[in-house]
């Protein structure tokens, strides 16, 4: 990743984007092209106290199309309900979808709202 307050990279099996006030750190599938992300971890970790904060990243559409498939395989009632306890729903697909929703997060004051706070006994150190 590169210097400064803008950057992006791979990271091992994390996609690293720092931004300023905010470094997330994406765990894509790999078989996912990084522009059609719908359905991937993140871990955003401030700069100004460290804090660190999780999302499971959906879009509209994937929801809908694991409902769909569960309609078919009668996980989650028959695909009646959709269920993730830190999940964001985003509107668009992809990477830099996902990154200007966390930025306008940022922005707002309302990351940590929508983001939930990973303990400090959680610590990973690969994230």
């Amino acid at each position: 990743m590169g210097n400064g307050e803008f950057g992006q990279g791979w990271d091992g099996p994390w996609y690293r984007v720092r931004r300023p006030g905010f470094t997330a750190a994406f765990l894509p599938d790999a078989r996912e092209p990084l522009a059609e992300l719908c359905n991937v971890d993140v871990e955003v970790r401030l700069a100004a106290d460290g804090s660190r904060w999780s999302a499971t990243v959906f879009t509209h559409a994937e929801v809908g199309r694991l409902m769909a498939r569960w309609a078919r395989t009668g996980e989650e009632l028959g695909g009646r309900y959709f269920w993730c306890s830190d999940a964001l729903i985003v509107r668009d697909a992809g990477l830099d979808s996902i990154v200007a929703v966390l930025e306008g997060l940022y922005a707002s004051g309302e990351l940590t709202t929508v983001l939930q706070r990973l303990d400090e006994d959680d610590e990973d150190e690969d994230a």
